[in-house]
């Protein structure tokens, strides 16, 4: 690329180099955000209880401790996939987000040119006519 005229540098620059950053920034954008959030740790552990909160059975025959114990890890295991379930969604809405916005910025990229020159010639024929 030493011998190349200045036009074919700036065109390969602008359509091929910079193109292939911005997918890879994307891409890493996209797994940071999957990590971030935790998306396949949090529907493994969907019905897991909430911090491991658990309670243990009591030794006796005690009909109302085998319940009480029951509830409590009932409604930690629901709290824990409510709370999880509620993460999962932000972590998906960001990751919809994360697609619209480099979609955004990898088009915008490729138009960018030819808007500049569409702008140019709009302002010198308002500036002409």
């Amino acid at each position: 690329m030493t011998e190349q005229n200045i036009i074919i540098q700036y065109l390969f620059w602008q359509f091929l180099e910079v193109p292939k950053s911005i997918l890879m920034g994307w891409r890493n954008f996209l797994k940071f955000g999957l990590n971030y959030f935790s998306i396949p740790l949090l529907l493994k552990t969907l019905f897991s209880p909430w911090h491991r909160y658990t309670w243990t059975y009591p030794r006796g025959f005690d009909i109302g401790k085998y319940f009480e114990v029951f509830i409590s890890n009932l409604i930690s295991r629901i709290f824990g996939a409510v709370l999880r379930v509620l993460l999962i969604i932000i972590g998906i809405l960001a990751e919809i987000f994360i697609i619209f916005a480099g979609a955004l910025i990898f088009i915008g990229w490729l138009i960018g040119p030819a808007l500049l020159i569409a702008g140019l010639i709009f302002g010198f024929s308002r500036i002409i006519f």
